[in-house]
């Protein structure tokens, strides 16, 4: 039976994870989040789009800390039919020579408007299948690579064949958000040839013609590859077929190989990660989009009544932040210790770390992985110590998870912990478990400063600045992702690192470190406890200049300009 919310004509945007809601645990960080945002501001722009993705029954995990940081991983398990609509929609899907049942949940994001985008959830916890096939969504990037291969399957696979059982036969694009979901270019590819047996080239043709790839990371982590044997033994015959005539199978089943072989446009996230990109893939044509946040989501309800006030048509024109230059200092201060107030009760109450509302507060989270250094603001703790004595108190939240098989991730929150007890009370230190969109939005709307220290060129986008900036709050960070194209030094924020080097090639920590050092004792706590007004004006440029550009109805648009227009 088809669905009577298909549109004629779709575009049908595919993610391993997508941030639906706080409450819904269907994420793991940025990536998802990013696919979040996307889908609200397509539904704002009335854009008709439908979102594909797995369930995650058992969400990625709940994280729970020690008194020593040791990270513990627990099912986040949530009440499906309580936020889900159920769909009448099954299709099939062969997974080691077994034919699997996918069915599909319902999630509608409404616009203001009353706009609506769809998003499909796939769930193979069906009665009938295997039981290995039954938990195949039940895990978000659970498992080992045998679980991830089969839940691509389910995604690319299945996804495309769920869009038609529930009447998607018009999809004019294919978006493949990350290499995760490009095995649904290898259905399409199917597809066409059962309509044109034999015309191999003209098959290709016409499925590029319909796909759009976003690749996310330098980083060889990002990139999903898989082992021939075991490629051979997840698809089918005729998908196995199909890839090694495509030329996409070498040394190993590359997903990143595949979507770039199969898709007419590609793009990287920001600037910066499209030109590393066509380093890594010089023989293929790859632009770029630049990253942007869900202006509405992103700014905290305090901020929200201040834009309301002074910038009446803000949420549906998110450009017209720029007139945030006419909203009077004292106001955004008002917003912002409001804002702050809210995040240090949080501090407070869920790890008693004593902090201070009326000291600089500094805010970092994100993933815990090696190359986000979470690390380098301790680099030389002496020094730290000195700076607070010198120039005023000094307090930092950090908050994000490490991947359950990311043992250095994993170290580095231990490490985190160690600092906050030998650097107490010269300068306090909080780390706060289960990192989620809620917590986000207190951090990144409550901390005086936001600080980021990836190691170039490895951080392809970065998206947490940009919330900060939604609340005022300015950046200190490194020359990599989306602060390499932010507009002027010392205005909306400060940099790690000269604008002078190269991005491309690693830079050493102890450096990186005593630049941050530097440009907290000379420029930035001077200029806060110093001057408020001045500080003051920071923020709203920050708000003017950043938030304006890097939200996601100019990245839609963008994508529509683009990526959906006809080629």
């Amino acid at each position: 039976m088809r669905d009577e919310t298909a549109s004629p004509q779709t575009i049908a945007y595919f993610s391993m994870e997508v941030a639906l809601e706080n409450r819904l645990p269907t994420y793991s960080g940025g990536l998802g989040v990013l696919a979040g945002d996307m889908l609200r501001s397509a539904a704002e722009l009335e854009l008709p789009m439908v979102g594909v993705t797995l369930l995650h029954r058992k969400g990625y995990f709940f994280q729970r800390l020690d008194g020593d940081g040791h990270q513990h991983e627990e099912p986040a398990a949530w009440p499906v039919s309580e936020f889900l609509l159920p769909t009448n929609g099954t299709c099939q899907v062969e997974i080691e020579g077994r034919q699997v049942t996918v069915r599909a949940w319902r999630y509608l994001i409404t616009a203001m408007s009353g706009a609506e985008v769809p998003v499909l959830l796939l769930d193979t916890d069906v009665l009938g299948n295997d039981p290995y096939d039954r938990t195949l969504t039940h895990y978000l990037y659970g498992g080992d690579e045998r679980y991830r291969l089969c839940q691509e399957v389910i995604l690319g696979v299945g996804g495309v064949r769920m869009l038609r059982a529930l009447g998607y036969t018009r999809v004019v694009r294919f978006h493949m958000n990350e290499g995760h979901a490009a095995l649904l270019a290898l259905e399409l590819f199917a597809e066409e040839l059962k309509r044109t047996p034999g015309q191999r080239d003209s098959a290709i043709d016409q499925v590029k013609r319909m796909c759009v790839f976003t690749t996310h990371t330098p980083l060889p982590a990002g990139h999903d590859q898989f082992p021939l044997d075991l490629a051979q033994g997840v698809l089918s015959a005729e998908q196995w077929d199909a890839l090694r005539a495509l030329g996409c199978c070498d040394q190993a089943l590359n997903m990143t190989f595949v979507a770039l072989h199969l898709s007419d446009y590609v793009n990287g996230v920001t600037k910066r990660h499209g030109e590393v990109s066509r380093t890594l893939f010089p023989d293929h044509r790859i632009g770029s989009i630049t990253n942007g946040v869900h202006s509405v989501t992103w700014t905290a309800p305090v901020f929200r009544k201040l834009y309301d006030r002074h910038i009446p048509d803000w949420r549906k024109n998110n450009f017209s932040l720029r007139y945030a230059l006419g909203i009077p200092l004292d106001a955004i201060l008002q917003a912002h210790h409001e804002a702050k107030q809210v995040l240090i009760r949080e501090i407070n109450n869920r790890v008693n770390a004593a902090f201070d509302e009326n000291a600089f507060t500094v805010g970092f989270a994100r993933r815990a992985t090696a190359y986000k250094r979470p690390d380098l603001l301790f680099h030389n703790p002496d020094r730290l110590r000195r700076i607070a004595a010198q120039h005023g108190p000094l307090q930092v939240v950090f908050a994000g998870k490490a991947h359950p098989r990311d043992e250095e991730g994993k170290a580095l929150i231990q490490k985190i912990f160690h600092w906050g007890k030998e650097l107490r009370p010269d300068v306090k230190i909080a780390f706060l478990p289960n990192y989620d969109m809620e917590l986000g939005l207190l951090l990144t709307a409550g901390a005086d400063l936001w600080l980021n220290t990836p190691q170039p060129p490895h951080e392809a986008s970065g998206t947490s600045g940009m919330k900060a900036a939604h609340n005022g709050v300015p950046s200190l960070s490194v020359l990599d992702g989306w602060w390499s194209e932010v507009p002027v030094e010392g205005v909306t924020g400060w940099t790690i690192g000269s604008r002078d080097r190269s991005p491309s090639f690693e830079r050493r920590d102890d450096e990186d470190a005593q630049d941050l050092y530097r440009k907290l004792e000379e420029s930035i706590l001077p200029l806060y406890y110093a001057d408020p007004l001045r500080w003051a004006e920071r923020m709203r440029f920050t708000i003017a200049l950043n938030a304006s550009f890097f939200n996601t109805q100019r990245m839609v648009q963008e994508y529509v300009t683009h990526a959906y227009r006809d080629r």
